[in-house]
């Protein structure tokens, strides 16, 4: 096929030697399947920003950390350099991510490098050696949506250990090889500890997750996987290896209003006998001083 324009650079330097097939096209980036050596490897190249669906919303970029403090300022006042720089951080961000939640022991495809807007990654195959499957075109028992949602939510604590939230789980970024669910697509991945929407997003990310595997898997339904991981999280109980029950128990007490508005009352009591104290010595004081003159009167 034609090599797409992104990529005759990377041809003619002899970082890939041929182009295959175009494997997919997201919201996101073009996929291409691409021959390097002896082995077939994935060619992920992105959008343009105003091409692009999915856009780099504050919630996703905020609490990222840019050490160089120009890229800083440039990135921020949107310049033109300044937007050059977000988008190789928003590039550079997806590598990083992978390389982390691979030393994890989350299943990630293995990332090769991230050139001018493309990031060459290892093809994720199935026992035939065939591209495998996207989780949303895979049909299951339910012993096997058990086993592999387990397995799911595995990666998604072990992501959490690591500091990450994927921000955008679905069974549209998750691939099935012969051992499982892969996690793809993680540009958007966003740091836990620095971003005030993470928890909102791994709620979003396990409850999608869930609520897949529970077509195949029903006793799935109404279990509060993300809550319980979140609880343990932030109680600093949460491991890598944390075994879930899907239970968790939520607050369900009522706050006493009629105790609020008496301790608010007895504070409102405490505060006007202490002027009306406060005033008793106001009063004591002029009346004492009325009847010995200070030093600075009998100057005069």
């Amino acid at each position: 096929m034609k090599t797409p324009k992104q990529l005759e650079d990377l041809v003619e330097d002899g970082l890939i030697d041929d182009v295959v097939n175009r494997l997919m096209s997201g919201k996101e980036a073009d996929v291409y399947v691409v021959r390097c050596g002896d082995e077939l490897r994935c060619a992920k190249i992105y959008k343009d920003v105003e091409k692009r669906s999915f856009k780099q919303a504050v919630q996703y970029t905020e609490g990222r950390r840019v050490r160089n403090t120009r890229r800083a300022r440039a990135m921020g006042k949107g310049t033109k350099y300044g937007r050059l720089e977000n988008e190789q951080s928003w590039h550079n961000a997806e590598v990083d991510a992978l390389k982390k939640l691979a030393d994890a022991g989350v299943r990630v495809p293995h990332p090769y490098f991230c050139l001018d807007g493309v990031l060459l990654m290892e093809l994720v195959t199935n026992e035939e050696d065939e591209v495998a499957p996207r989780l949303a075109d895979v049909s299951m028992s339910e012993e096997v949506a058990l086993k592999d949602h387990a397995k799911v939510m595995e990666s998604v604590i072990r992501m959490l250990c690591a500091g990450l939230v994927h921000g955008d789980l679905s069974e549209f970024n998750v691939l099935v090889d012969a051992n499982g669910p892969v996690i793809i697509d993680l540009p958007q991945a966003v740091d836990a500890a620095a971003n005030n929407h993470a928890q909102t997003m791994l709620d979003r990310d396990v409850n999608n997750m869930t609520r897949y595997y529970s077509r195949f898997a029903p006793e799935l339904k109404g279990r509060l996987y993300a809550k319980e991981i979140w609880a343990l999280y932030q109680e600093g109980k949460l491991h890598p290896d944390t075994k879930l029950t899907g239970l968790y128990e939520e607050e369900t007490d009522v706050a006493d209003v009629d105790a609020v508005v008496e301790e608010i009352q007895a504070a409102y009591a405490a505060e006007q006998k202490r002027l009306e104290r406060m005033g008793e010595l106001d009063q004591k004081k002029q009346s004492r001083w009325g009847r010995n003159p200070s030093r600075e009167n009998l100057r005069r």
